[in-house]
Order: structure tokens, then C-alpha cells, then sequence
């Protein structure tokens, strides 16, 4: 199964619209912020330039073991492939990071359910989520990547792994990995060369 298909198969192409907004409302959607050029970037008040400054400078909120965590299950969401990176390739932990500090609403429910998974690892398999074998991470993100047919004692589990799903999907699809990924090029010059044959085909109409 590519990627794709298994974005379309965990649900990856309904993104919760809602969360991509949150995440653009101050033009830092962009995977991370740099706070380096913020000086040079158009359309920021001096006042949003230092808050994302700060929020860029402040401690990173995940501690190493959380922060680990998260880079393996973003790969397990996005792995790389032959089109592209993975998460990790497009740093998506720092923009977990960033937007946990900026949208303090996450820190609870991500800390939450990082601990919820590594429980139910150790209950499994005897060691953190982390620390067990690529076979028992899939078997146990399996049993959670899919909100539907979750039984009622992973509720907890599917709810977290949405959260973390969307996350993952907006850095990386807001990162210069992600953008190159889905072939978006922008406004680029283009020279018009007419109505393409095979559409005039399709309509029975000829070139005048």
C-alpha cells in the first residue's frame, strides 16, 4: 500500500478543517516558524513578529521520550516513500511543538494519550510504545487508527491518535516536503497554448 493509499485508508484526505484554520490564523503554518526572516516576512504586526519569536525561543514542551514518540507515530502516519520524505523529514515534531505552545488546548489531551499508549504497551508487550517491536506498534496503532471501529476500551486511544493524525497531516502538508508531495506549484508563469486536443475531442469541437 503507498502512501496515499494509506492516508485515504486512515481517513487522512477529511483533515479536520477546523484545525488547518487554527493553525493558519497568524501565518505560522508553515511546518515551523523562522524566526530568523520573521523581519523580513510582509504582513505580520511587529507585536505578532515577537509573540512567534517567543513562542519559537520558549523550551520545547515535549519532554525527549514524548518527543520520540511523536516522531515514530508521524512516520507510521506519513512514512517516506519513493514520491517523498517522511514526517520526520519535514520536521513535523517542531511544528507539533510550536502549535501545542501557541494552542495550549493540545498539551493536556497529546501528554494524555502518549501516556495512554504506553500503557497499553506495557500491558501488551511488557515496554513503552517506543521500545517495542515495529510488529506490536502496528498492532496496537491498528487497533486505534480507525475511530469507527474502535471498541469502546481504545475510545481513548482513537480520539489521541485522530489528534495526532491531523496534526501530523497539517505540518507536513504545510512544509516544503508536503507541498512538492501533492504537486502544488503555485502562481508560476504559464504560457496558454489553447483548449488541450484531447478536451476539444471530447466535446466534438475543433481548434478555430
Amino acid at each position: 500500500m503507498n502512501r496515499r493509499q494509506s492516508l485515504k485508508a486512515l481517513g487522512i484526505s477529511t483533515i479536520t478543517t477546523g484545525l488547518l484554520l487554527g493553525a493558519c490564523k497568524t501565518n505560522k503554518s508553515s511546518s515551523v516558524v523562522d524566526k530568523d526572516n520573521l523581519d523580513d516576512m510582509t504582513g505580520l504586526q511587529d507585536f505578532e513578529k515577537e509573540r512567534l519569536k517567543k513562542l519559537k525561543n520558549d523550551p520545547p514542551f515535549f519532554n525527549e521520550h514524548e518527543r520520540l514518540t511523536l516522531i515514530l507515530l508521524g512516520d507510521i502516519i506519513i512514512p517516506k516513500d519513493e514520491v517523498s520524505g517522511s514526517a520526520s523529514d519535514a520536521k513535523v515534531i517542531e511544528f507539533i511543538d510550536f502549535i501545542v505552545k501557541d494552542m495550549p488546548i493540545h498539551q493536556v489531551p497529546l501528554r494524555g494519550g502518549l501516556r495512554w499508549l504506553d500503557l497499553q504497551s506495557l500491558n501488551r508487550y511488557g515496554q513503552s510504545f517506543r521500545e517495542s517491536t515495529t510488529a506490536q506498534q502496528m498492532e496496537l496503532v491498528q487497533l486505534i487508527a480507525y475511530p469507527d471501529k474502535a471498541t469502546p476500551d481504545m475510545h481513548q486511544g482513537a480520539v489521541f491518535f485522530s489528534r495526532v493524525r491531523d496534526l501530523t497531516a497539517t505540518g507536513f502538508y504545510t512544509s516544503k516536503i508536503g507541498i512538492k508531495d501533492i504537486g502544488y506549484m503555485g502562481n508560476v508563469p504559464h504560457k496558454w497554448e489553447g483548449v488541450p486536443k484531447d478536451v476539444l475531442a471530447q466535446y466534438n469541437l475543433k481548434e478555430d
